[in-house]
């Protein structure tokens, strides 16, 4: 049975950092695709960052600001934010698939940690 549990989230502001985390358990060796998504009020889930075969993947608005991190001995994964931004403002999930994907897609990940808050203000 695969699990996801997200941690680290919380409010900043402006400009600051935070760093989460992702632990998981279930996932078969190295053979799948790890991200992160976020979703805001009233808007769809959309694409954060992905990670598959040690090569990382980042949506452009956050390049350079975030960085996406694997701990395979510890089954973890991490995201950290610098230069946070009240539009950066979400829950953020985890997410993962056996697939072999380098999808953006929310709908071709077929499981998903329960989602942590992250509020940006100005």
């Amino acid at each position: 049975q695969v699990q996801l549990a997200e941690s680290g989230g919380g409010s900043v502001q402006a400009g600051g950092s935070l760093r989460l985390s992702c632990a998981h358990s279930g996932l078969p060796g190295s053979t799948y695709t790890m991200a992160w998504f976020r979703q805001a009020p009233g808007k769809e889930r959309e694409f954060v960052a992905l990670t598959r075969d040690g090569r990382t993947t980042y949506w452009n608005s956050v390049k350079g600001r975030f960085t996406l991190s694997t701990d395979n001995a510890k089954n973890a994964m991490s995201l950290q934010m610098n230069s946070l931004k009240p539009e950066d403002t979400a829950v953020y999930y985890c997410a993962a698939t056996r697939r072999s994907t380098r999808s953006t897609d929310y709908s071709d990940y077929d499981y998903w940690g329960q989602g942590t808050q992250v509020t940006v203000s100005s």
